[in-house]
């Protein structure tokens, strides 16, 4: 039934999102929208269709009432995909009446971020009208770019609004991010997902009322979203490709997400947790086959490079710590190289993991220190231990008793180290070494 997805008629011309700014920076009238995903076809363009996150852009939040007073500052929105990043931007620059250029972190380069700079300084000098430039996965720019933005925000010739599913503390300069406000997105609520469907069934742009979505279909699709939004329309859009009929049930949204080979729902988490299992496990067929299984299924790369760091200490550790730097090199090739030549670096780092030998000495030191720490917070520490640099440290005998390893055989002098309270404590840093592997499927040939 593709006749649903076509655009009603008189549709065209209409602003329901997802659209380019025209010469002069507004959205310009929605075209060709037959070949655009329903998610884009029925993006919002005003508050009062964006749906959810009203602790943030509610009528009583903080940033509504700035932006109701035409004020505006520079803005990085933080959250994970699908929960109106993009969508809250777009409504942002219609509610201000602001020119919108977007930018792409992946393909712009410094002498592009400088282009738009001069633009918005021009039209603010000619017609008093502020530029908002949009950067989508803003962390993917480097130093450089970051630092071409700066004297354009902070003279206020673009307003820059960023988008990052990534940690912005760790991600963004701190002097670019100390110009912005930041505003964490989090998932979406089922209420909200449930309206933006509602929406998407009767918008002239989306399904235009064409078809009767039962009220059991309904709820797994707001099931299928797991708080991302852009997954249930999705969904949304393959159940009603392939109906037979005009009425969608909960038989027909069940068949359909049975072809979704991936959701970011229960697959997500199931998956990634048989791949840490299969890699602490010492499976390196089975951690291998859920690594490519995730990425043909669209997981992030930097997501599965994370997690092998992790196991690189948690789960491998002291029993072999070579393993480390080469998980740290396996996300730095995902960053530098990216995707698809990164595999070679991500199969790398699993195999060598998953036939490393194991220890959770780690975990296990940890546990210990934090429970210590948990029960003996402001134990003061041995008089020999303390820092004797200062005459007045001296003075009170700081450092008195403390003998110096390297003048001791071997480097080694035994003496106490931890509080008084606690210095029979071990930590049993030994590493329990575990592999269930044949001994020829251990480790390479020498």
């Amino acid at each position: 039934m593709s006749q649903l997805f076509d655009p009603a008629p008189g549709a065209e011309g209409s602003s329901s999102g997802g659209v380019e700014p025209d010469s002069a920076g507004r959205p310009a009238a929605a075209t060709g929208r037959r070949g655009q995903p329903l998610a884009a076809r029925v993006r919002p363009t005003d508050f009062a269709d964006f749906h959810g996150h009203e602790e943030v852009v509610g009528a009583d939040a903080p940033l509504r009432r700035m932006l109701d007073s035409g004020h505006l500052t520079s803005l990085v929105l933080h959250g994970p995909p699908g929960v109106g990043k993009t969508s809250l931007a777009r409504v942002i620059a219609a509610h201000v009446d602001a020119a919108w250029t977007e930018l792409s972190a992946v393909s712009a380069g410094v002498k592009d971020v400088r282009a738009v700079i001069d633009e918005g300084r021009a039209r603010q000098g000619a017609v008093d009208r502020r530029t908002i430039l949009f950067v989508d996965e803003i962390h993917r720019f480097n130093k450089a770019q970051q630092d071409a933005l700066l004297p354009g925000v902070e003279a206020g010739w673009v307003t820059l609004i960023g988008a990052t599913t990534e940690n912005p503390y760790f991600e963004l300069n701190a002097p670019l991010l100390s110009r912005c406000r930041l505003i964490h997105l989090a998932a979406v609520g089922d209420d909200a997902i449930g309206r933006i469907l509602d929406h998407a069934i009767t918008d002239a742009h989306g399904l235009g009322g064409r078809v009767e979505v039962t009220d059991d279909a309904r709820d797994l699709l707001v099931r299928g979203g797991s708080g991302d939004a852009r997954s249930a329309l999705n969904l949304l859009e393959l159940a009603v490709g392939a109906l037979d009929g005009d009425v969608l049930d909960a038989e027909d949204v069940l068949d359909a997400a049975a072809h979704l080979r991936y959701s970011r729902g229960d697959d997500h988490y199931d998956q990634i947790s048989a791949f840490i299992k299969s890699v602490r496990g010492s499976d390196p067929d089975a951690a291998m086959y859920w690594l490519m299984r995730m990425l043909a299924s669209g997981e992030d790369p930097l997501f599965l490079a994370r997690r092998l760091v992790i196991l690189a200490s948690e789960d491998v550790g002291v029993a072999d710590s070579r393993l480390l730097p080469v998980a740290l090199a396996a996300y730095q090739s995902v960053e530098r190289v990216g995707m698809p030549e990164a595999e070679f670096a991500l199969s790398h780092a699993t195999i060598a993991l998953a036939t490393a030998p194991k220890s959770n000495a780690v975990t296990r030191a940890m546990g210990t220190a934090k429970a210590l720490v948990r029960d003996h917070p402001n134990d003061p520490v041995p008089r020999h231990l303390r820092d004797a640099h200062s005459s007045a440290g001296r003075a009170m005998g700081h450092g008195d008793g403390y003998v110096y390893p390297h003048d001791r055989p071997g480097n080694f002098t035994d003496q106490q180290y931890l509080p008084d309270e606690i210095t029979d404590r071990v930590f049993d840093p030994e590493p329990h070494v575990s592999v269930r592997m044949p001994p020829d499927r251990r480790q390479p040939p020498a």
